[in-house]
């Protein structure tokens, strides 16, 4: 049997996200994922990116990496979105990726398929759930099947988060991940990539 096809889709202005990403392309290559690593093209104006250090040099170390499009996901057979939260929400790039694909949803290229989310905030109650639920309406629409961790293994009660996997960066924004994230970050690209093959 072929690979699974599993895509990781995300956006990261400092880079947070983008390194749960990576996280995420080593599990599933582990699981024996075929992957696509895909970063949603930038939307904020030059001015608002280099008025923070962090965010213009990650946009400066990650600009030339492969950019998202509706194929990555019509080609996949599980899809991983990872979002930072802004007000609790899915931020705007990747909200605008995912109003894209209005034609690939309209010929049902997007149903069927295996998804789950990752995302990360400064704050412990910063709004990581509502950012993950307000994702997965998307999904809904797209019949596709949503893969949530729930609480599948006893690693989920250390990461405590039932919907994906989060990460709190603190009041400096730069708090690294740990072991918790990166166990809960494997057993999400796991159990994705499995319910994937099962899916196809």
């Amino acid at each position: 049997m072929a690979d699974v096809k599993l895509a990781i889709i995300y956006y990261s202005s400092t880079g947070t996200v983008h390194g749960m990403a990576q996280r995420l392309r080593e599990a599933g290559e582990k699981a024996g994922a075929e992957v696509r690593l895909r970063q949603v093209s930038e939307l904020a104006p030059a001015e608002a990116i280099a008025s923070n250090a962090a965010w213009n040099r990650h946009f400066d170390q990650t600009k030339d990496e492969p950019r998202a499009t509706a194929d990555d996901v019509v080609w996949a057979d599980a899809v991983l979105f990872g979002t930072p939260t802004r007000y609790g929400n899915v931020t705007s790039q990747l909200k605008q990726f995912l109003d894209t694909l209005g034609p690939q949803w309209a010929q049902g290229q997007l149903a069927n398929k295996a998804y789950a989310g990752f995302t990360a905030s400064m704050t412990e109650h910063g709004g990581q759930e509502s950012t993950l639920l307000a994702l997965y309406h998307t999904i809904y629409h797209f019949g596709g099947v949503v893969v949530a961790p729930g609480y599948t293994d006893p690693l989920k009660f250390a990461d405590g988060n039932p919907y994906g996997v989060s990460h709190v960066t603190g009041g400096s924004n730069d708090a690294p991940l740990t072991e918790v994230q990166f166990a809960a970050l494997d057993h999400l690209a796991r159990r994705v990539v499995s319910i994937g093959g099962k899916l196809r």
